[in-house]
Parts: C-alpha cells; structure tokens; sequence
C-alpha cells in the first residue's frame, strides 16, 4: 500500500508530459551518441578492413615535379629516399630501376606486323601485382618475360590498332604471341624472343625481371657512377591519408591524382564525424542535467508527503530504491531501442554497400554496444546521485 501511495503522489506530481519530455530529450541525445561511435567504427573499417584494401589504389608511384629549375636533375637523392622511408604512413619502397640502352620490340608475326622503340623499367617482384611463375629470367633463359600496362594494351585496341588497320587483341591472345626484342648499346646488338605473361594496373610502364635489368644496364652501359632512381614506388596502408598528400606536396613529388584524390574527402568525413561525436556529448551532457533536475522537481513537488511518509517510518533508503525503480527502467528501454534502430540502420548500409562492391559489417561494433553499457552506468549513476542528494536535503529540511 506504501508502494502505492507513493506511485500516486509521483505521477501526480511529475506530470506525464514532463517526463515524456525528458525522455524525450534525453532518448535524441543517446541516439545520436551511440550514432557517432558506429560512424566512427565504420569509418575505420572501411579505410583499413581487409575486406576494402585496395591493392591498386595502395601503391602509389611517385617521382618529383619536373620544372625549369631541376630539367636533367629529377632523380631522387639517398637523403631523399631516406626521408621517405621514415615517414609513418608510408610502409615499404620499391625502387624502379629504368632502362639505360636503346631497344625496340616488333611481333615475330606476319600477321601483327607490330614495331615499336621501347624503355623498359624493373620493379622488386613484391610490388608487382601480376602473380606468374614466369617471372624469372637467366642469361640461358628461352625469353624474356615482359609485364604490360592495361593501358598501353587499351591504347593499342582502340587507338593504334584503328589507324594501322590491325586486328585488336585480347590479353590471352596478346600472351600468345611471340615478340622480338632487340637491345643496343656500347657498340653491340642483341636480339631476343620476348613474351607478354601480364597485365598491370599498378605501373604503367613496360617491366621486365630485375635480373634482366641489371645484366642489360651492365652490358650495354657505360657508367662509372651510381645512378639514382627517378621514381620509386611506396606502399601505404591509406593511399587517401592527409598527411601523405600534405608530405607528396611539401616535397614536391607527384603520383597519380586519381589514387589520392579522396583526400580531400577524408578531411571532410573526419571533422563531420568529430562534429557528430562532440554534439552528441554536449547534448547527452544537457539531456542529462534535464533529467537530473527533473527527478528533483519531482521529488521537490511532492516533498510534503516525502518528509510525512519518512516521519511515519518509511526509510530514506527505500524510498530511493522506490525512486530509482520509477524513474531508471526507462532508460534501459532508450538505450535498447538506440541500439536496435543503430543495428537496423547497420545492415541497411551493409546490404546497400554491398551491391556496390564494398564490404561493411552488418552487425553493430562491439564499441557502440560497449558505449551503450558505458552511457547505463553513467545515467545509473546520475539518477541515483540525484535522488540521495535530494532526499538528504529534504531530511536536513525538516
């Protein structure tokens, strides 16, 4: 019956519309908390999941700018490629080793009636991304094994081939037929059977073994200094990092604007995500103070019956069990519901993405549950705070 009397006097001192209110506010702020947390957590999954690294976009070719200061002069230095080497974002480099002979390349067949002068490049094998057995070469070796960029096989089909009146090729013809290599340099010419076994969208240049590489550069060059490396190739985890573009541009290297144009993007995504994080923290922050004051406008309301019930018997302690039992339940409800509408919204964005070859998770992260249970113990701990404050101030009252 004291259980009772003591629901009539709350509800009827808080008001119904009151607390909805309250709740209300306090069930936005929540929302768009735990909101944040799970944009937060996709966001990083997106840029560093194993499921969205991209093996192209995350080698980068990089070279300096070429003006009128530094024409004949664009070769990276050791000190530069040092400098490199240490910077966070950046994980390994590959050098690009580029051809110092004359050579020239024409199809063995009449029925491709192809010639053309060519410059070759090597590249460590670890930043190749063609996968072929046949990539090794030996001074007793049948060919030379040769790795192609897509474009130049595009270009071939719908540019030159048009204009010489040859058929196009597909890339399994392309790795059929047999080319004639020929190579110059130091007084001597060498030919050789050459094969396509590739196709590269990462460089776009013309790569052979770096076997190769080194025997033709030592035969057919006269060279007593060492020459350093026009360009490099850098592996990075986030080919969209700021910090990588921003690092590109003070040095005044360039690479492929296509592969670092999200950039831009990133730093836009990020401060909106921070923004998000730092409105649902103010809000959770006044849904709480509101809470907080409307518990002790309630209990304030009703105060007269308070200090009757506690002269009569009732105990402080148990009327604030009474008190937290009215008004903290309601909360685990706003957090349950936060978290099912967040878990809904996940596996539409899951399924949304994925028809668009991006792959999400589409259950909620473990951190957005985990600030759930976090935001319960704080708004647990305001509530019962707030009402043993407010029950000592009644009982020092009277």
């Amino acid at each position: 019956m004291l259980e009772q009397l003591l629901k009539k006097l709350i509800k009827n001192s808080a008001g119904q519309a009151k607390f909805a209110m309250a709740l209300i506010g306090l069930s936005v702020a929540i929302l768009l908390l735990l909101s944040a947390v799970q944009l937060q957590s996709n966001y990083y999954e997106l840029l560093h999941g194993k499921n969205n690294q991209d093996s192209i976009a995350n080698f980068l070719v990089v070279n300096k700018a070429l003006t009128d200061q530094n024409v004949g002069a664009s070769s990276l230095s050791e000190t530069e490629l040092n400098d490199l080497k240490k910077q966070p974002f950046i994980e390994s480099i590959g050098t690009l080793t580029a051809s110092r002979f004359k050579a020239s390349i024409q199809s063995n067949s009449e029925r491709f009636p192809f010639y053309t002068d060519i410059a070759f490049e090597s590249v460590p094998e670890e930043f190749i991304d063609v996968n072929t057995k046949d990539w090794h070469w030996d001074e007793h070796a049948s060919y030379l094994p040769i790795i192609v960029p897509n474009q130049f096989l595009d270009f071939y089909n719908f540019q030159y081939s048009f204009s010489q009146n040859l058929p196009q090729l597909t890339p399994q013809v392309v790795k059929i037929v047999s080319f004639k290599v020929t190579l110059q340099g130091t007084g001597q010419t060498i030919s050789m059977n050459g094969r396509v076994v590739g196709f590269s969208n990462r460089i776009s240049s013309m790569l052979v073994p770096q076997s190769f590489m080194d025997w033709a550069n030592g035969r057919f060059v006269q060279q007593t200094i060492k020459q350093q490396p026009s360009r490099v190739v850098i592996k990075t985890k986030d080919p969209g990092n700021p910090e990588l573009t921003n690092y590109l541009k003070k040095e005044s290297l360039l690479t492929d604007a296509d592969k670092t144009r999200f950039s831009k993007y990133r730093q836009i995504v990020d401060f909106v995500v921070t923004i998000s994080g730092i409105t649902g923290l103010l809000m959770l922050s006044f849904a709480l103070l509101i809470f907080s004051l409307f518990i002790q406008l309630t209990i304030a309301s009703c105060k007269e019956e308070i200090a009757l019930l506690i002269l009569l018997g009732n105990s402080p302690k148990n009327l604030g069990k009474f008190l937290m039992r009215r008004f903290f339940p309601a909360n685990i409800f706003i957090i349950l519901a936060g978290l099912i509408l967040i878990a809904s919204a996940q596996y539409y964005l899951y399924s949304w993405l994925l028809d668009k070859q991006i792959i999400l998770n589409p259950m909620i992260s473990i951190y957005t549950i985990a600030a759930a249970l976090l935001l319960l113990i704080v708004i647990a701990i305001m509530n019962y705070t707030s009402i043993q404050k407010y029950i000592r101030l009644q009982q020092a009252t009277k």
